[in-house]
């Protein structure tokens, strides 16, 4: 436990032999539970996790079993069991096994289903690539435990020097996808969505549609998004990363468009769920009227050159262009800075 509260940590794992052991291995003493989930390796990476679970019984042969007592996965949830083979604890280790690959965001789902179902007060997800320092953990979870957060994600982009040391490509993309998280999450001050190094409450996982979690790379941008409808916290905590050996499996031809698409449908859904149905306020139409305006003057725009090149037809007036873009732009606007301030309360940055 960790100042009073159980711990569990959900590991997705996908051909990460001579990894997923040391990572194991290295798991603080605070930690309740530890949910290795295996995506359908098709490397040692299964026999890996269980010999780990081994050495780290052996090693915490001494525990306290009362410590485990409330912890117990007793497979019961029929979309857990649905999803995947859960075997018995080996110590503090659930060994998980996917009955088919459902890539990152299905393996972090498959582990938040074991979590909710047992109960675990703080949640912790971690890569099993080595890539996550375990030391910053308690920074993850002094948010939760006192109270001042419900989700808490590390960002790699709060310090100059953790900047410094990600890849450029890396750097251009996470800023692109960090503004387009943003308008679609409503955490305006969030940034680096993409980092895998999270905490959640167990009382956040109660209230997310935990089922319909998204299940590809950008999980972590969907449940940002289902979290800010529910009128969850998040807490930004400034993190390094550590790069590795390890290879990302990320297609980035297929990624960005899979994930844009998604955080756009997201948007539609928190404008019209947040606003419109639990709640009213007028930032839903803003952004709508403000979108409308906007893209009709782009279209006013082409038609216009187009006409001017092509010198047939009447073409859409300047000012009426112009005007359109402008009055497009400022709804738009004023729609963020409405949205930006409902939200505000929910966001706090640890640096």
């Amino acid at each position: 436990m960790y100042r009073g509260a159980t711990v569990g940590v959900v590991m997705p794992a996908y051909d990460e032999e001579g990894f997923v052991g040391d990572v194991i291995r290295e798991m603080p003493d605070y930690v309740d539970r530890i949910y290795a989930i295996d995506d359908r390796s098709t490397d040692g990476t299964w026999n890996e996790i269980l010999e780990a679970a081994r050495d780290d019984a052996d090693a915490n042969a001494g525990r306290d079993a009362a410590d485990d007592a409330a912890l117990v996965t007793d497979g019961g949830a029929s979309v857990l069991t649905e999803r995947a083979s859960v075997q018995d604890a080996i110590g503090r280790v659930v060994p998980i096994r996917h009955r088919e690959n459902r890539g990152a965001g299905g393996a972090i789902k498959t582990g938040y289903l074991a979590a909710r179902a047992d109960g675990v007060d703080a949640t912790v997800t971690v890569d099993a690539d080595g890539q996550m320092d375990l030391s910053q953990m308690p920074r993850l979870l002094d948010p939760l435990v006192e109270n001042e957060a419900d989700y808490a994600k590390g960002n790699r982009l709060l310090s100059r020097e953790y900047r410094a040391a990600m890849p450029r490509f890396r750097f251009v993309g996470n800023a692109i996808l960090s503004f387009l998280t943003k308008i679609a999450s409503g955490y305006w001050k969030t940034m680096d969505p993409q980092n895998g190094y999270t905490a959640i409450s167990g009382d956040a996982l109660e209230a997310i549609d935990l089922e319909h979690l998204y299940e590809y790379y950008g999980y972590c941008n969907d449940l940002l998004v289902k979290l800010n409808v529910h009128g969850m916290r998040v807490a930004d905590v400034a993190m390094p990363a550590v790069y590795g050996d390890e290879e990302s499996s990320i297609t980035y031809s297929e990624y960005i468009p899979k994930v844009s698409t998604m955080l756009l449908r997201n948007f539609l859904w928190r404008l019209k769920t947040k606003y419109l149905v639990l709640d009213f306020h007028p930032l839903a139409f803003f952004y709508l009227v403000g979108a409308g305006l906007a893209a009709t003057g782009v279209l006013a725009a082409a038609v216009t050159l187009f006409a001017t090149l092509a010198t047939v037809g009447p073409s859409v007036q300047g000012s009426t262009t112009v005007f359109l873009l402008v009055a497009g732009i400022a709804f738009l606007l004023f729609a963020m800075v409405f949205d930006m301030a409902e939200s505000e309360h929910l966001e706090r940055q640890v640096r």
